[in-house]
């Protein structure tokens, strides 16, 4: 069920959220001043593309994350989101794709703020437990 989703998922929309993810980590790969943002847009591009079976959990809340995800979210935090927004309201008009935009509303908050943050498999955490 698990990779139905994430398939039909992909179609409605999560192929634009990763690309976005994805060419927002490329431009920060190519500054230097970008690289400590790198990972996280390189990680959240992932969730993006497949987030079912998978969940964002708050890692690292120290001063410096907290200064990063600040210039985060004033350089590239809120078109992320707003994107996220904007599909979340298409997909919200259909039956069939409610649930695809409460994803969408749960990436947008992600992507105010992405560093720190940590991508678990469900799966795996349950069998950590």
């Amino acid at each position: 069920m698990i990779l139905v989703l994430n398939i039909l998922w992909f179609i409605l929309g999560g192929f634009i959220s990763a690309s976005l993810w994805l060419l927002a980590g490329i431009i920060l790969a190519v500054t230097i001043i970008g690289l400590p943002w790198t990972p996280a847009a390189f990680r959240m591009a992932g969730f993006s593309a497949w987030p079912f079976g998978r969940v964002v959990e708050d890692g690292d809340r120290g001063t410096t994350s907290l200064l990063l995800n600040i210039l985060w979210f004033v350089f590239a935090g809120w078109w992320l989101a707003l994107q996220h927004v904007a599909l979340a309201i298409g997909l919200a008009v259909t039956i069939i794709g409610i649930p695809f935009a409460w994803q969408h509303l749960k990436l947008a908050l992600i992507s105010l703020a992405p560093v720190g943050k940590s991508v678990i498999d469900v799966r795996t955490a349950s069998l950590d437990a």
